[in-house]
């Protein structure tokens, strides 16, 4: 049963994820260009279509709203939702709904949608993809995988801590 639900948990932050892409890129893909490689926000600057400041804020506001958001997401499922006491138990249940949502990000999000599709592309910037290059997509695995690890044994940590 357990099972069930953290997979279930897990769609819903991935759901949670996609559903901020989507807000994201409303109005064009420039509304996410922060996401994208350092090369394409130069080129979106120098075209006019957005500034530096511009970037940097929507930067500041995904990192400060969005990643506490799901963080949040993440504590209230396992702590309150499915009761988890102990390291161990909140390690493992939170580390499940982290890679569920970056399989999600990985496979639907920047594979599927970013990479196939038009809903991404920045006019102007055409020749800079793969907006995702194959290095990206190699770092991105590595701190999806070990940083959702750490993430989560942090998180655990803490609570463990905070629940005694």
């Amino acid at each position: 049963m357990i099972a069930l639900k953290l997979i279930l948990e897990g769609l819903g932050l991935g759901f949670l994820l996609y559903l901020i892409c989507a807000i994201g890129i409303r109005n064009g893909a420039i509304g996410m260009v922060h996401l994208y490689d350092q090369k394409v926000q130069e080129r979106v600057v120098q075209l006019g279509l957005t500034t530096a400041e511009e970037v940097r804020k929507r930067s500041v506001l995904f990192r400060s709203l969005c990643l506490p958001g799901y963080l949040i997401y993440v504590l209230i499922c396992v702590y309150v939702i499915n009761g988890a006491r102990g390291f161990f138990a909140g390690f493992w249940q939170g580390f499940v709904i982290l890679f569920i949502m970056n399989l999600i990000d990985r496979f639907l999000i920047d594979e599927y949608w970013i990479g196939h599709t038009k809903a991404w592309i920045i006019p102007g910037t055409e020749d800079l993809r793969p907006y995702i290059t194959a290095e990206d997509k190699k770092k991105k695995w590595i701190m999806g995988t070990a940083g959702m690890a750490l993430l989560a044994a942090i998180l655990s940590g803490i609570m463990a801590l905070m629940l005694k």
